[in-house]
């Protein structure tokens, strides 16, 4: 069974398409019956072997306001008072990737704005009044930005996500004026057809979601759209005693809490779908093949799949996947195998199952060294995980009558001149920090060693090490004088 590294980060960027052309493939030459990624399916990728829901139905209610315009919804916008109508929509939703999709949707709504409630029907003296009845069918974008940008893996139940949504449509309306009088009289001051190129408008906002269960999400919406016409709110262009803007469109905001009915007969969204497990389900298919057809000459003695005549790792513990060498997978490269990984996308060190920890201080009463404090990759930059640290060892330090160094260090990558640069500015940093705190100067002294002082000295160089050792050297520790 073969699946490179590659391929399992282009999986979990793209789960829509993952392993969809993945496939595996008789090979030609010493191994006739290897088997490796290429161009042949394992199975194609059809509605059928989909394993996530990408279809759904919203619908939702709420309240326009006018919010640009010349008779306003919101007294503090400009000409009106605090009037509300309502709002509706219903859309088709279609999820391409874990982070896009596509909406066809309808709204349907009445705005009410001025000074004058339409919806009471009365005579008014107060000035102008309008209402506006709406109907708009439009093709949206939705970008799912908390896929974008959070780390996904299977210890991961996220249940809320940020959306963003645009895009364009046909608006048709019809808008009533009510102007002042001792005669209640409301006329008709614009109508507009759809799909007429006077009808164009456009809306843009923003969603936040929440997967109440595996069908059902629960959303509150917030839509800014632009009509692009002066006559939506009704006024006409007619002024009203100075009491009427002068804005060249009509906009409106609306606000809607709706739900989102995830359709199709599996266990997630693809919204919400875990590419991880996506990418353990094709290796278990790849294994299956493998263990289906595969004849090896000289058998197979860890049973991980993969022929002894090739497998670079004869030891291979039982349950763990493989590459195409037999080595056993460590997705996120931090010397755990994925079988013993507690985090399987994050790296971690040994002694914590593959999970990063929480830095901490550590004093030895016998050589009196602080340790614990950690630099991102080329920055000199104190990170907010370390600012606990620091402040215990402000209170050591002050609780002692010995002065200290301030030591630090890089790994070994790049020359020894910019390490060396580096490090001193670590040690600056934190030199700094520690003064600005309460400690005394006169008991730090800043020294650089950049990476003549390595805690894990095997990391030379530094693919020789997982990163979590890497990240071990690049610090700044402290010693008694």
């Amino acid at each position: 069974m073969k699946l490179n590294l590659t391929s399992i980060a282009l999986a979990m960027i793209l789960p829509t398409a993952v392993f969809a052309q993945d496939s595996v493939q008789e090979t030609s030459g010493k191994y006739p019956n290897a088997y490796s990624s290429g161009s042949a399916n394992v199975s194609p990728f059809t509605q059928a072997s989909k394993r996530f829901n990408d279809w759904a139905i919203s619908a939702g209610a709420g309240v326009p306001l006018m919010q640009s315009s010349d008779l306003t919804s919101i007294k503090g916008f400009g000409a009106g008072k605090n009037l509300y109508g309502w709002s509706a929509y219903l859309s088709v939703d279609k999820a391409i990737t874990h982070a896009f999709g596509l909406k066809l949707q309808y709204d349907k709504g009445e705005t009410r704005q001025g000074f004058v409630n339409t919806k009471d029907h009365v005579a008014t003296t107060e000035g102008a009044g309008a209402r506006t009845q709406y109907d708009a069918i439009s093709i949206l974008g939705d970008i799912n930005f908390s896929n974008l940008l959070r780390r996904v893996d299977n210890h991961s139940p996220f249940r809320w996500a940020l959306h963003g949504y645009a895009g364009v449509g046909s608006l048709a309306y019809r808008a009533y004026r009510q102007d002042a009088g001792p005669v209640y009289n409301q006329s008709l001051i614009t109508e507009v057809k759809p799909f007429k190129l006077g009808s164009l408008f456009a809306q843009a906002g923003a969603g936040l979601k929440y997967r109440a269960t595996k069908s059902l999400d629960l959303e509150g919406r917030m839509m800014y759209v632009v009509s692009g016409d002066d006559t939506f709110d009704g006024a006409g262009g007619t002024s009203y005693n100075g009491k009427v803007n002068d804005n060249p469109s009509d906009n409106l905001i609306n606000v809607t809490l709706g739900a989102t009915l995830n359709l199709g007969k599996h266990e997630s969204h693809l919204f919400w779908h875990d590419p991880l497990q996506e990418i353990y389900y094709k290796l278990d298919v790849l294994a299956d093949k493998n263990q289906d057809v595969e004849v090896c000459k000289k058998g197979d003695a860890d049973n991980d799949g993969v022929c002894d005549d090739w497998d670079r790792q004869l030891d291979t513990p039982a349950g763990a996947r493989v590459d195409g060498a037999g080595v056993a997978l460590d997705t996120d490269l931090d010397g755990v195998i994925d079988l013993y990984d507690k985090c399987v996308t994050v790296p971690g060190p040994v002694e914590n199952n593959g999970c990063p920890t929480t830095s901490s201080s550590v004093v030895s009463d016998n050589t009196r060294v602080l340790e614990g404090i950690e630099f991102d990759l080329n920055s000199d930059k104190i990170l907010p995980s370390n600012t606990p640290i620091l402040n215990n060892a402000v209170s050591y330090i002050n609780g002692t009558s010995g002065s200290y160094n301030v030591i630090g260090g890089t790994d070994t990558r790049a020359s020894d001149a910019y390490n060396q640069k580096l490090s001193e500015r670590r040690a600056n940093n934190v030199k700094d920090y520690l003064i600005k705190n309460g400690v005394t100067s006169g008991k730090l002294d800043a020294i650089g060693r950049g990476k003549k002082d390595l805690k894990y000295p095997e990391c030379e160089p530094a693919t020789k090490c997982p990163e979590w050792k890497n990240r071990a050297n690049r610090r700044v520790y402290f010693e008694a004088k």
